[in-house]
């Protein structure tokens, strides 16, 4: 199960450079249900999430690189691509422990930026004060689903 809030992030913090971060491209093979396959870094994923907004299932299966390869040509729309930043949850926000995920897109998106924090309870989401430096919830709009985007949705 994920339970996660999505933020668009106008300016991320100064030092955002400085966390670890993973070199990411997925393409969508269906966006209903969606079936993503991914390349982060040097492993591969393909990835079944149900319908949903804050709350969905979701199921990651390795891929081998030539599986992924194979299926690439079989996917829809836009190819993703993006560097993502994991920032450690700064304890203000109450949920200390927990990771910030910031997505930097590049290539079709370039210059779009999003922020997820997945949470281990609906409970935990519904509660969490954001930091300063995040914009708009875009949790649930779904506009800036993966997905969506790969359709060609708007920035």
């Amino acid at each position: 199960m994920e339970i996660e809030r999505k933020y668009k992030i106008i300016a991320p913090p100064a030092d955002y450079a400085s966390y670890p971060c993973h070199i990411i491209e997925q393409a969508y093979l269906c966006t209903e249900p969606v079936v993503r396959i991914r390349r982060q870094d040097n492993e591969y994923y393909m990835t079944y999430k149900s319908k949903g907004l804050l709350v969905r299932e979701e199921y990651n299966l390795p891929l081998t690189k030539e599986a992924y390869w194979h299926l690439m040509p079989k996917t829809d729309g836009i190819i993703l691509s993006k560097t993502r930043y994991l920032i450690p949850c700064p304890e203000e926000t109450g949920h200390a422990g927990l990771t910030i995920e910031l997505d930097i897109f590049s290539g079709v998106y370039k210059g779009l930026m999003l922020a997820e924090v997945e949470f281990p309870t609906e409970e935990e989401a519904l509660s969490f004060t954001p930091p300063d430096w995040f914009g708009e919830d875009v949790t649930f709009s779904g506009e800036y689903q993966n997905s969506r985007l790969s359709k060609g949705a708007k920035q």
